[in-house]
């Protein structure tokens, strides 16, 4: 520095510090450490807000209190979040003094990533918000009913009738879920038998299974039906999971329909085909249809979406895993000797599935190391397991935590617009 006195006053948010001015030249802040080098006032005034010659006292305004945190820091090297203070906002002060996130200490490292990740998903929330006004915007011609007729089907939340259609849409999956897990049970088969046998000539509709299986096929038809027509973007309905799914799950039944009326055969009959027993067993979809209505499968649907990076990476240890163990234990158990070896173990896949089910500490009973290096690569292999699986875990939960708090968040808010639409 140029000019001034030898004592250089930091005025921040009213708080005054004195330092020499050859501290100032090696200061651990940028911003500060700057000022040595301005050559005049001009660029002085580049720096800091504003300068008092006489006193030479340098004003910044900015926030005393995360100053002072700051220079804590530079006095101990160690930086903390001010209490009661955003993180965000004290990650503004770091990054205009010269600081980076690595400065802070690893727990508020942590909780500065978890608010920055939660401001993104807002910031993208409202991003697709604009677009869907946007797109209101440009569909506005579309009549009011169909707009409401639209949102009754899309968000359970968003009045009344969404709430009752939603609980309409639930009751019938429960029955198809309870009808089509009767329908496997020995006592249901050998009546359902007997009932074929009696109405040899009769269709299965007349059944009161048939008939129940017929009224939530109908329904769940008539409800993707309608969704279709009241859609704005036709292409971005069909590729959307969960109608994909609605689809997998009605066709089994039309296409078992379709083959009655062409082959004139009784559809009992027809599903002891390996082929019908599969489709019909794809009902099991209907459970996935739940996920519009409630919010916890809709957040566990959305982590898995963000988690797909952990997912592969725990699928990577636990292969890796597999390798390592399954090839030492097919080598400990039956290997080394194949006179009186370990049957169990006579192969690297069988011994693989003993790693899979040891690592998930599951156990079944059904294969074990008889052996006293192959039991202690068992206990071995369990530990291993259970420090394996718990790596991951962290962060899917914070991102399921997330996932539910944005979901929770997204649907107060259509509660809250359709109140205030209500009241208006």
């Amino acid at each position: 520095m140029k000019f001034g006195k030898s004592v250089c006053i930091i005025n921040v948010g009213g708080t005054r510090y004195a330092f020499p001015k050859d501290v100032i030249k090696d200061f651990p802040l940028r911003r500060v450490s700057r000022l040595h080098s301005c050559a005049s006032e001009r660029e002085v005034l580049e720096v800091c807000d504003d300068y008092d010659r006489e006193r030479n006292e340098f004003f910044f305004d900015r926030h005393s209190e995360a100053f002072g945190f700051i220079m804590l820091y530079v006095k101990y090297g160690k930086l903390r979040f001010v209490p009661q203070m955003c993180e965000l906002s004290f990650y503004n002060e770091m990054i205009y003094w010269g600081l980076e996130s690595s400065h802070l200490e690893f727990c508020c490292q942590r909780r500065l990533d978890e608010r920055m990740s939660d401001t993104y998903t807002h910031f993208a929330e409202e991003e697709e918000d604009e677009a869907r006004c946007a797109e209101e915007g440009a569909t506005r011609a579309d009549p009011k009913w169909l707009e409401r007729m639209r949102r009754t089907f899309e968000e359970p939340t968003s009045s009344v009738a969404a709430q009752i259609l939603a609980s309409v849409s639930v009751i019938f999956v429960i029955v198809s879920m309870v009808i089509l897990c009767a329908s496997t049970l020995p006592d249901w088969k050998t009546a359902e038998s007997n009932s074929v046998e009696e109405h040899r000539y009769t269709d299965s509709l007349e059944h009161p299974s048939g008939i129940i299986e017929a009224v939530c096929i109908g329904w769940f038809t008539a409800e993707c039906i309608v969704r279709f027509v009241v859609s704005r973007d036709k292409c971005e309905f069909v590729r959307r999971p969960l109608n994909v799914i609605d689809l997998l799950a009605i066709t089994p039944y039309y296409i078992s329909v379709a083959m009655t009326v062409l082959t004139g055969e009784n559809s009992q009959l027809q599903r002891a085909g390996v082929t019908l027993r599969v489709l019909r067993m794809m009902r099991i979809f209907w459970v996935i249809k739940l996920a519009r209505h409630f919010l916890g499968l809709q957040t566990l649907g959305l982590t898995l979406r963000r988690c797909y990076r952990e997912m592969v990476m725990l699928l990577v240890f636990i292969c890796v895993a597999m390798a390592i163990f399954g090839a030492l234990a097919q080598l400990l158990e039956h290997g080394l000797d194949l006179q009186t070896g370990n049957d169990d173990y006579a192969s690297i896949p069988a011994s693989c599935w003993w790693v899979i089910i040891s690592m998930t500490t599951v156990g079944y009973g059904d294969m074990y190391p008889i052996t006293i290096p192959g039991r202690v690569l068992g206990g071995l292999c369990v530990v291993s397991g259970i420090v394996l699986l718990a790596l991951p875990i962290t962060f899917i939960y914070h991102s399921f935590v997330q996932c539910y708090h944005e979901l929770k968040f997204r649907s107060a808010r259509i509660a809250r617009s359709f109140s205030a639409e209500f009241l208006n």
